[in-house]
């Protein structure tokens, strides 16, 4: 009998491979290692809202929510955007709950990004948006922010843009950097988009996450950004539930149409009972509103704890990271670097040039301060031993 030929696959992201929060995160388990490494908490999420999921279970809601989202949920998020930032999207037609904040960055990116398109990636960047952008046939543009600030340089972008030129991504607060835009920045970003048929990705699941009396300033609060944006946020961040893979998307009524013709293919529609605990949450602004009080503590937590180390480091402005410069202790590459710490001081980090692609190393590792004190300050003992 003739063997039957087996096919052979040809891989669609020939440069992905198992990302370096798995193998960060399975090295610290491996090795004992506290996990600064993988953005989540280690902290439980609120006692009510996890009765809440509970309630809504036993009373039933068990089956598939509307592809859109719970109406509930969609209404809250219209109520809690009109309240924050004075903007109006209506439920039905521009607000669609997804499963994750990267489902829904996959969705928009998908939503407008042709063969042959051009878009604009600011490095580091968050793992997810090249391989949307690749899958889609589109070709990413790299602007590189510079240490320590990492601005934009708006110059640089509109030098970047050509006839061929769909989509931006802009993420605010960034990961991994901590960088937060200001409202000029908005304002440059207006000017070169004006006049264009540039589209833009607002990812903003850390709004509620920054520090120091700033402000968040979200794409939907300039019309001329509003009007092209698809806004990402996510549920997860905000209420210290990574796990829960719950966020949402909202642009204008024609962007969100094929933002959902893309999402319903995706995973149709999102963990139903969850969908109706956040939007008896989200009703009480106080359980957002505390958390950027929250999180500074912990920020200034972790940086008391490593301030007698030789890392130098310039306070995160946003976001549950915080990145550490390690030029004056050690010549390694960062990924070497990282690696070791976890294996010989028992504390996990994210190599910073893993969010390039070209793997740019300027001596940086990315800590999570998303975590109880005890852990932080055992964390902060550890690092400050270097030599």
């Amino acid at each position: 009998m003739p063997i039957n030929k087996k096919p052979n696959i040809t891989t669609k992201l020939p440069s992905v491979g198992t990302t370096i929060f798995t193998v960060m995160s399975a090295l610290a388990t491996e090795c004992k290692a506290i996990n600064l490494s993988q953005g989540f908490p280690n902290f439980p999420a609120s006692d009510e809202l996890i009765s809440l999921v509970n309630k809504y279970m036993k009373m039933g809601y068990n089956q598939y929510a509307p592809m859109m989202g719970v109406k509930e949920l969609r209404e809250t998020i219209s109520e809690k955007i009109a309240n924050l930032y004075h903007v109006n999207y209506h439920p039905d037609s521009e607000i669609t709950v997804t499963s994750g904040g990267t489902e829904a960055l996959f969705a928009a990116i998908s939503a407008v990004v042709k063969k042959g398109d051009e878009v604009i990636v600011f490095e580091p960047a968050y793992d997810s948006y090249v391989p949307a952008i690749e899958l889609n046939g589109g070709v990413p543009v790299y602007i590189s922010l510079k240490y320590p600030d990492y601005k934009i340089n708006w110059d640089q972008v509109k030098n970047k843009i050509t006839n061929k030129t769909k989509l931006i991504i802009v993420n605010t607060p960034h990961n991994p950097t901590g960088a937060v835009l200001d409202e000029t920045d908005l304002e440059k970003l207006s000017e070169i988009v004006r006049d264009t048929n540039i589209f833009l990705v607002s990812d903003e699941v850390y709004e509620h996450i920054v520090f120091d009396h700033l402000k968040h300033h979200s794409f939907m609060t300039v019309p001329e950004l509003q009007q092209r944006s698809f806004v990402i946020s996510s549920f997860g961040k905000t209420f210290h539930v990574t796990g829960w893979k719950t966020g949402y998307g909202v642009a204008p009524k024609e962007l969100t149409t094929e933002f959902r013709k893309i999402h319903q293919f995706l995973t149709f529609s999102t963990f139903t009972p969850l969908q109706y605990a956040l939007a008896e949450f989200l009703k009480d602004s106080a359980n957002y509103n505390g958390v950027p009080s929250f999180y500074e503590k912990k920020r200034n937590t972790f940086l008391e704890s490593v301030k007698n180390s030789k890392f130098t480091f310039q306070p995160s402005k946003g976001s549950y990271f915080q990145n550490l410069c390690y030029s004056k202790i050690s010549n390694e590459n960062d990924y070497d670097l990282a690696l070791r710490l976890t294996k010989e001081i028992g504390v996990a980090s994210i190599p910073l040039s893993v969010f390039y692609h070209d793997k740019k190393d300027e001596n940086i590792l990315r800590f999570c301060f998303a975590k109880d004190n005890e852990t932080l300050f055992r964390a902060g003992e550890r690092l400050s031993k270097l030599l």
